[in-house]
């Protein structure tokens, strides 16, 4: 059996792979990502990524921000063999909206604000308030899971070299005019 610490290094790039794999899939197959929510209308890059590239001398990490930020450079790293190691979404599910960031070491969200929740007008409807903020906490967190799900089997697939790798290089390389 594996020591944690071991098992930890040896596989941490996998969330790493998987939130560039997930943007991959954002700009060419959302049809992948509208299997695993039924009700979903929207998932976008937001506001921030974070990139990592491992060099003989070092690390670089390239910090991409703000609202109207052009992700040309994050294409780029990629190119270059960076992967995303944070990345702001945007999640839309029916009529809410939620936004966070996720650390490909480690999976965790950051900075998750839920959608509004309407006002509780008596003391009755303490219970029914609660269970909307247990829904709403949970739904991003299901849709990150079941995406995670599907990287892995493609990961762990011979589907990944034979068709994933080959069209994420393709997504990556500048088109020729």
């Amino acid at each position: 059996m594996l020591d944690i610490a071991v098992a930890y290094n040896r596989y941490r790039f996998l969330g790493n792979e998987f939130l560039t794999w997930l943007w991959f899939c954002i700009e060419n197959h959302m049809d992948i990502i509208r299997r695993c929510d039924d009700q979903l209308v929207d998932l976008s890059i937001g506001h921030r990524m974070v990139l990592e590239n491992k060099l003989a001398n070092g690390t670089e990490n390239i910090t991409i921000k703000g609202d109207a930020a052009g992700f040309e450079e994050a294409l780029l790293a990629l190119n270059k063999g960076a992967l995303i190691t944070d990345l702001h979404l945007v999640y839309k599910s029916s009529s809410l909206t939620w936004t966070f960031a996720i650390k490909g070491e480690s999976l965790s969200f950051v900075n998750l604000k839920l959608p509004e929740t309407g006002p509780m007008e008596s003391g009755e409807d303490m219970e029914g308030l609660i269970l909307e903020k247990v829904f709403l906490y949970e739904k991003p967190f299901e849709l990150i899971d079941k995406l995670y799900q599907a990287f892995l089997k493609i990961r762990l697939s011979d589907e990944w070299k034979r068709k994933a790798l080959p069209a994420m290089k393709k997504w990556l390389t500048p088109s020729q005019v």
